[in-house]
Parts: structure tokens; C-alpha cells; sequence
């Protein structure tokens, strides 16, 4: 499988203005953008605005969560996608969090891993072109059919994190997406997708935070409060605790559960930070990106975080892309 090399979008300012940006994107050798999907923009239209505006982009959705939209829906905004975009349409389907699904949607987050399996297992039934009246374990759809059938299939991705998501991507989708670990920790990840796949090739894209400064204390000071942010919802402590990283974090975990925000940020160790964030040069955050191929990665989205107050933003994508190499 090709190493494909992504950005994440939305990027910073107006989606009005992204087209030339898009365009300068794959200038540099950027294949795929991916997008994000939490409290800015949806996870549809900057793919759609892309899809019109840069055809040599390879568009992803990283993630759409299978709780916030019903399963039909999820299908149609797949399908018009796919259709805009032949053959280069990714949608990546997760079950995102409790604080999102639940808190901010008031959407129960039960089920987490059935209720992602079932909105898959009904995207491959949607794409049949047949009527779907099913009962699955997390809901039940009766006489919908998909009226556009977009000439090629889209990629089906599952977000993962543990052994039973990573499984299931393998064994139900096209691959799985990956999320704030390590280059090392890929190589675990890989295996357990590589097992359950039966010598299947699957594609392994990975969100990649990225911040190309030297100025080092000055980045980890920003880095924690996004690990901070992210590792104490309880997904991601659980996939943390499976990567053997609670010894490092625990002191953290523990003062955040107190209430002790900033001795929760105080906890966290510089090698957690340096592990979970690529920061330094850009020659040297190309290094540690290659390194997340070596291990098993197939497919990159570079998120870049603006933790050095003089970074330039758009500097650093071109610094960090394929072209720079």
C-alpha cells in the first residue's frame, strides 16, 4: 500500500477562502485531507467544498461519530459525497466520546462498540442498492433504500483505539483510524489490525499532532493541556492503560479526579508529552513522522498545533509536507 500523506481540515480562517489553500495542499504533495469533527465546522462540508474545488485530494472523514446522526443520514451525506467525489472518499465512522456524544448532544453513549458495528454493517447494506429492513442490536431501520448509488464504493474506515475496535475494522471495514499515540505505539496497533485482517491489506490512517518549534518548554507547556484535555475522558485513559502508560500518567489521572486541574498538568511527564506530540525542527518532525509509516501507518493526517505563539501556521504545512523531504 502507497504512503499517502494528509492534512487535517479544517484549516484555520474562513472555508470560503480554502480553495487556493487546497490547491497549494497538493502543490506540496499532500494526497488526502481529513476532516475533524468536535466543536468547529461538521465533518461533511469542507469535504464537499474540496471535492468541487481540488480534484487531486483524496477527502476523509476523521471521524464522523455513529451516535450524533441516525444511520440513514450518515448513509445519504456518504453517498452524496462519494458521488461528488468518485473513488476518492474515505468515511470514517467512530464512536467519539461521552463528553461529545453525550454531554454536548445529550445522546446516551451506551454500547459504544455495537452501535459502531451496526452503523457500518448498515452502510454495507445502504451501498447494496437493496432496501434495507433490518433489526440490529442498536437500532432498526424498516424499508429504507439509498437512491444514489455512487459509481464507486467509499472506503469504509472505523475509528479505533483497543483490541475490539481495531478487530472490528479489520475484520467489517477498510482499515481503521488511529489517534494520539505514539510512533512506537503503532506497532502494537498494527499487529492486532494485521492479525484480524487474515492477509488482508488494510489502510491504517493515523491523526498525527504535530508542532514544528524548538522552542521546547514553550510547546510541551501547550501539549499538556491537550493531553490533558483528551486523556482524562475515560476512551482514551483506557486505551493509555492497554498501551502501558498508566506508571506515567497516573499521578495526572488522579489529581484531575480531584479537581486539581493544574497539579493534573504539573503530572504529566515531559516523555509523555514528547511521545504523544511530535515537536522540534521540521526536518526533525518529518523523522518522527516516517517513523509512524515504518511502524504500520499507511496513511498520515497531520494535525498541527499552534502551541508556539510564533509559529506560522502555513509555513509549517509546507515546511512538514511531502515536498520538504
Amino acid at each position: 500500500m502507497i504512503r499517502r500523506n494528509g492534512m487535517t481540515v479544517p484549516l484555520p480562517g474562513h472555508l470560503h477562502d480554502h480553495k487556493e489553500k487546497y490547491a497549494q495542499l497538493a502543490d506540496w504533495g499532500y494526497s488526502d485531507i481529513w476532516s475533524a469533527e468536535t466543536d468547529g465546522a461538521d465533518a461533511f462540508t469542507p469535504l464537499a467544498l474540496a471535492a468541487a474545488w481540488e480534484p487531486r485530494l483524496r477527502l476523509g472523514t476523521a471521524i464522523v461519530p455513529a451516535y450524533t446522526r441516525t444511520a440513514p443520514v450518515i448513509a445519504q451525506s456518504v453517498a452524496a459525497l462519494a458521488d461528488a467525489a468518485p473513488g476518492r472518499f474515505a468515511i470514517g465512522i467512530g464512536s467519539s466520546s461521552n463528553v461529545i456524544v453525550e454531554r454536548w448532544n445529550g445522546v446516551p453513549f451506551v454500547d459504544p462498540y455495537k452501535k459502531v458495528r451496526d452503523v457500518v454493517r448498515f452502510l454495507h447494506d445502504a451501498f447494496s442498492g437493496e432496501k434495507v429492513s433490518k433489526e440490529y442490536d442498536t437500532f432498526k431501520v424498516d424499508g429504507f433504500r439509498l437512491s444514489i448509488k455512487p459509481s464507486q464504493k467509499p472506503t469504509i474506515l472505523i475509528a479505533a483505539l483497543r483490541e475490539g475496535m481495531l478487530k472490528l475494522g479489520a475484520r467489517e471495514a477498510d482499515g481503521v483510524i488511529i489517534n494520539w499515540l505514539s510512533a512506537q505505539d503503532v506497532t502494537k496497533v498494527a499487529k492486532v489490525v494485521s492479525d484480524a485482517a487474515n492477509g488482508i491489506e488494510k489502510e491504517i490512517t493515523a491523526r498525527i499532532f504535530v508542532c514544528p518549534s524548538e522552542d521546547t518548554e514553550v510547546v510541551r507547556a501547550g501539549a499538556r493541556f491537550a493531553i490533558a484535555a483528551y486523556m482524562n475522558v475515560p476512551v482514551y485513559a483506557d486505551f493509555h492503560r492497554w498501551m502501558g502508560r498508566a506508571p506515567l500518567m497516573q499521578g495526572m489521572w488522579d489529581a484531575w479526579k480531584a479537581g486539581d486541574r493544574k497539579a493534573a498538568l504539573a503530572a504529566i511527564p515531559d516523555q509523555v508529552v514528547d511521545e504523544l506530540v511530535v515537536h522540534g525542527s521540521p526536518a526533525h518532525c518529518r523523522d518522527i513522522i516516517s517513523e509512524y509509516f515504518k511502524n504500520g501507518v499507511t496513511t498520515s493526517s497531520i494535525a498541527i498545533l499552534p502551541l508556539d505563539p510564533n509559529l506560522d501556521y502555513w509555513k509549517s504545512v509546507k515546511a512538514l509536507s511531502p515536498s520538504a523531504s
